[in-house]
């Protein structure tokens, strides 16, 4: 993230008469502008049953950060831990997994994504994987998700207490059997890869893409639009955090990518699928997407994490 992106957003008067639905701008200190109206929710595709029981495979996962070729310092944190048990309870995999990129100039950055990403993590394993070591039942399922909304209110909270006028973009991923809940604030994104198409999962919290979604610019105007990175939501921007949320089952042999915006920036869609779908293994596909990133220019930090569902079937 540039400095521009902590800068209050100062829209047209077109802009403003557009608007319906005002949320807080990127700084917390100064009046929040009006931005376009809130995107209506993605409709739910079918989805496999969900697993709930121990997978006969693994879940597989690579990771990678670089600072690329421009900045000094990289500004991103990334989180990954993977779980997969033989036990007699027949306990299901669980997974966890966050890329962050922080913003605010200098250290600011930096230390806003590391620790939204150590108490986001902290909270989770204290509030779901140490539980499901001691007892797991299905109809506990439907906490996860609350419980990684409230782990995402304390990072917050972290942020604001330690980085005054800090922020980052916050994408996490906690993975039961088959079951995925999604966390997401900023312009990280995820992505899931099945069926030889590649599906963005997260929204971009930028005025850029409202402005897309409201048809006030083109795709191909937004590419090269000035304020293209301008962020209207982040974490550590204000105490009323407001996550985007998402509940999916995962198809078998499917891949999850996550990613800050040094890799899909430098690559468009059907070139991080193509790569990810040809690699041998998760981590050979994220050493391959920074690297081609950087051939590309390596204007940002690059951060990326990969996970590949088992096979179909459950023990």
């Amino acid at each position: 993230m540039e400095q521009a992106d902590v800068e209050a957003l100062h829209t047209t008067a077109d802009l403003e008469a557009a608007t319906h639905t005002p949320e807080p701008a990127a700084l917390a200190d100064e009046e929040a502008p009006p931005v376009p109206p809130r995107q209506a929710k993605r409709a739910m595709p079918p989805a496999p049953k969900p697993i709930l029981t121990r997978q006969r495979q693994p879940l597989a996962y690579g990771i990678a950060s670089d600072v690329g070729l421009i900045r000094n310092n990289n500004e991103d944190a990334c989180f990954g831990m993977q779980w997969h048990s033989i036990t007699v309870d027949n306990r299901p995999d669980f997974g966890f997994f966050v890329v962050a990129d922080g913003m605010g100039g200098h250290l600011d950055g930096e230390r806003a994504a590391g620790i939204a990403v150590q108490t986001l993590s902290a909270e989770m394993l204290g509030k779901i994987y140490a539980p499901l070591l001691r007892n797991f039942s299905a109809g506990d399922s439907p906490t996860v998700l609350e419980a990684l909304v409230a782990a995402c209110e304390k990072a917050n909270e972290a942020v604001i207490a330690s980085v005054p006028g800090g922020g980052t973009t916050l994408t996490a991923l906690a993975i039961i059997g088959n079951l995925a809940y999604l966390a997401h604030v900023g312009d990280s994104r995820a992505y899931l890869i099945h069926d030889d198409k590649i599906e963005q999962l997260t929204t971009d919290h930028t005025l850029v893409q409202r402005l897309v979604e409201m048809k006030e610019l083109t795709p191909q105007e937004a590419e090269n639009y000035p304020q293209k990175n301008v962020l209207y939501r982040a974490m550590g921007q204000n105490d009323d955090l407001r996550m985007e949320r998402l509940v999916r089952t995962l198809p078998p042999l499917s891949r999850v990518l996550l990613c800050t915006d040094g890799l899909w920036d430098m690559l468009d869609d059907q070139m991080m699928k193509a790569v990810i779908s040809d690699a041998t293994s998760p981590q050979q596909a994220c050493d391959k997407l920074v690297s081609l990133a950087n051939d590309r220019g390596g204007a940002d930090n690059i951060s990326v994490i990969v996970l590949q569902t088992p096979g179909g079937g459950a023990d």
